[in-house]
């Protein structure tokens, strides 16, 4: 996100795919933190919350009135589901200097582990209960790196639908689940072979499905995959990992005849990085 002055009273916003190209405009009062005009409607209502927001954690946000450009750019489909709404809340903290999980509570809700991800550089462990957040760093380069692979499934889930969904389990939940999930957490962050991997992102798998009442997505669409598929974040929906022992080939060729044709290795997708330039 690039944050610049311009003249008059207003925000003038301008959101870009990464190849350069506009998905959004618009131009904000700063008035009344609305937007005057705007090329998508919910957007734009959206970005008034997330400003308006801010300025109510910080007062001193926006109040010279002095006028704004603001164009961001994402590093990659915005339909992909990859913490586009998370890295804009952050970003917009940044500028606004506020702090961005509680930003983000007010906005958009759920844990805040996309907040996170979102500030990091490296991969992590993220815990929070209450309001006590705990995150570890950890060194996940594994050996068998090379055998894992992204798949995007075409269709972007919907994250407040799925926070909706886990309320209705919520209370069920006991802390002998969190802790029996946040130890396969761990155990995964450290496998030392693709098959130990694989064992325990199956039974990670297995015990979500029992708890959440859900089918596993290999189980409904990838039964005769030579390997193990694991949703990722709304359960079912974006990005699946795939890990196998077979050869990239086998596991692009998969994926392709079943019309999925965005497969990324991990390598590749692993380097991104969210940054907010003034200017």
């Amino acid at each position: 996100m690039e944050v610049k002055r311009g003249r008059g009273s207003d925000i003038k916003w301008k959101s870009l795919c990464p190849n350069g190209s506009e998905w959004f405009s618009g131009t904000c009062s700063l008035f009344d933190l609305k937007f005057e005009k705007f090329s998508d409607k919910e957007i734009a209502e959206k970005l008034s919350l997330i400003l308006y927001e801010a300025c109510r954690l910080n007062s001193d946000f926006l109040s010279q009135w002095y006028g704004f450009k603001v164009t961001t750019q994402l590093e990659f489909d915005r339909n992909w589901g990859l913490g586009s709404s998370s890295s804009l809340v952050y970003c917009i903290a940044q500028w606004a200097d506020v702090e961005p999980y509680e930003l983000y509570d007010r906005t958009f809700g759920g844990s805040g582990y996309d907040i996170a991800c979102a500030k990091s550089d490296s991969p992590l462990l993220y815990t929070r209960k209450e309001e006590e957040i705990k995150i570890n760093y950890v060194d996940f380069d594994p050996e068998f790196k090379n055998q894992l692979y992204f798949v995007y499934l075409g269709q972007k889930k919907n994250s407040a639908e799925a926070l909706t969904y886990f309320e209705k389990f919520k209370s069920k939940v006991s802390n002998g689940i969190i802790d029996e999930v946040s130890l396969f957490s761990r155990s995964i962050a450290n496998a030392q072979s693709l098959e130990e991997f694989c064992n325990l992102l199956n039974e990670s798998e297995n015990l979500i499905e029992k708890e959440l009442k859900l089918s596993r997505i290999q189980k409904e669409k990838f039964n005769d995959f030579e390997g193990t598929v694991k949703s990722l974040g709304a359960w079912g929906g974006d990005f699946v990992l795939a890990a196998s022992a077979l050869p990239d080939q086998y596991v692009t060729k998969y994926f392709n005849d079943l019309g999925l044709n965005t497969v990324i290795p991990y390598s590749e997708l692993a380097n991104s990085k969210k940054q907010v330039q003034f200017a």
